[in-house]
């Protein structure tokens, strides 16, 4: 790292920025992968005086700033900022973006975390929210408000994969005043990038895909506005919510595999798809790869692929469902998703629970799964007994 905040060169690939960006060869030693700096306090060259821009590391700290470096290139900005998780993340960026009183667009489909967050937090602060199905750029125009600041997008969405056309959505947002945010877990930076479309800022859960191990938990945002980024480092400061050094070169050492990770995700996902559409028990599969998906056609546009998130619901309800969950083996029943292991659950009863009875409530009989990178026969085997 040359300074705090140096970018790599724009016109290097992402599989070459993933490995090399913020993450310059150690100048003390030499060492090809960025150290963890392990410190709170560093010393200043007289008062004032700070080393690097070094000073505390809730303020920062260089491991960090490695990882900030590297998401911003990966995601075409000119700014990450790297959290404790993916809903610190959106919490300083709802803080940063919005007072009492504002209001923001919603998706009807969307991680029961997010909505919790909006529906039990914010809406205590007196922010205002309402719900749009974000896949009908017509739906979201009609639900902005003259307080609307923020419209929020999840795309491919979670749990049921809906699609939204991010530069139409980003047309809405600015002729209103508004800023989109986009929720691009899911997709990951390799499969989709959110600003070249137009949105304002991207948000990770980067305890998914971008870690890609489950062995971390971590959030960011990224953005090209400048002054933006600068309010936002400066609520992160003021409330603390950072990712500390082992977990940002945890974070970074997954990313350096992100793009052929991607791929084999991508891959065995839309074989898994396949088996689910002509699979007796299943009465519909969601997944943007299949051709009578509504989303696809603008999936295909703006995603380099299809990603390793499937949906299904079954025949025989929420029971049936639940037992699909547990009898399988080599899916693990599990929360989280973005590992290099597959997972299975039940969004109803585990990740979105709290949409219970919202518009955002989830089908009871709907089984997700996040298809890992293991061979897909023995995928294929598993889920097919697990179905019985």
């Amino acid at each position: 790292m040359s300074d705090k905040h140096s970018q790599p060169h724009p016109a290097q690939s992402f599989e070459t920025l993933a490995i090399h960006a913020g993450q310059a060869a150690d100048p003390l030693t030499g060492a090809v992968v960025p150290p963890i700096y392990q410190v709170s306090t560093y010393k200043q060259d007289g008062v004032g005086g700070l080393r690097g821009g070094y000073e505390y590391s809730r303020s920062g700290n260089p491991t960090r700033t490695a990882l900030e470096e590297n998401l911003a290139a990966l995601e075409g900005g000119s700014r990450g900022i790297a959290f404790a998780s993916g809903l610190a993340a959106e919490d300083c960026l709802l803080r940063t973006l919005l007072a009492p009183g504002d209001h923001v667009v919603i998706p009807n489909d969307a991680y029961g975390g997010t909505f919790r967050l909006f529906s039990k937090v914010v809406e205590r602060w007196g922010v205002q929210w309402s719900v749009a199905d974000t896949s009908d750029p017509a739906a979201v125009r009609a639900a902005i408000q003259p307080r609307t600041k923020v419209v929020w997008v999840e795309t491919p969405s979670n749990p049921l994969l809906g699609i939204t056309d991010i530069a139409a959505v980003a047309d809405v947002a600015r002729t209103a005043g508004a800023r989109l945010v986009v929720d691009n877990t899911f997709a990951s930076p390799y499969l989709q990038q959110p600003l070249a479309l137009g949105a304002d800022i991207v948000v990770h859960s980067t305890t998914k895909y971008v870690g890609g191990h489950s062995d971390v938990v971590g959030g960011a945002l990224i953005t090209s506005d400048a002054a933006l980024a600068d309010e936002l480092v400066f609520h992160q400061n003021a409330m603390g919510a950072i990712s500390g050094p082992f977990d940002s070169w945890l974070t970074l050492r997954g990313i350096k595999t992100l793009a052929v990770r991607m791929d084999r995700h991508s891959a065995n996902a839309s074989r898994i798809a396949e088996l689910l559409v002509s699979h007796p028990k299943v009465t519909q599969v969601y997944y943007p790869g299949l051709p009578e998906h509504p989303g696809h056609e603008i999936a295909a546009k703006q995603m380099r692929a299809f990603g390793g998130m499937v949906s299904f619901r079954v025949v025989g309800g929420e029971e049936a469902a639940v037992e699909v969950c547990n009898r399988a083996e080599l899916f693990t029943l599990g929360e989280s998703l973005g590992g290099v292991e597959s997972l299975i659950e039940h969004p109803g009863r585990m990740t979105h629970a709290s949409t219970a009875g919202s518009a955002l409530e989830v089908p009871a009989d709907l089984v997700r799964l996040s298809v890992g990178i293991e061979a897909a026969d023995d995928l294929l085997a598993d889920l097919t007994r697990a179905l019985g």
